[in-house]
């Protein structure tokens, strides 16, 4: 959940590098939370959750787009990879260029879990 909320943080922030772990457990917890909604709705029978779903999709739609930038940018290429449909899953799935790009410092060698470690505990 840290790394959702280490995402969420970085709101509009399209610049540097995101690793694969934060890539994917944002996708992982973003899909969780808005198929809970989902379901809740059909479940329900309450239509307004529904316009909750859309709502939060509508929210976490830059977020989602800027972590896919840095993670395009952490495999050495522009973020405008995301767009090409397959090629940015392959991109995604890759693991990340050794050493520093010109996006960054490669979050691997930074000590990057350090940071999400002192998320959870403010």
């Amino acid at each position: 959940m840290n790394w959702y909320l280490k995402v969420l943080k970085q709101y509009a922030d399209f610049s540097g590098r995101a690793r694969r772990k934060e890539y994917w457990m944002f996708f992982l917890f973003n899909m969780i939370i808005s198929y809970s909604i989902t379901l809740l709705s059909v479940f329900l029978e309450v239509p307004s959750l529904a316009i909750v779903s859309t709502l939060y999709s509508i929210a976490v739609l830059i977020p989602a787009i800027a972590v896919g930038v840095r993670r395009m940018h952490d495999v050495g290429k522009s973020g405008w990879f995301l767009l090409i449909p397959i090629y940015n899953l392959i991109l995604a799935c890759t693991d990340s260029d050794p050493g520093p790009n010109k996006w960054g410092q490669n979050p691997k060698e930074v000590g990057n879990d350090s940071v999400i470690d002192s998320i959870g505990t403010e």
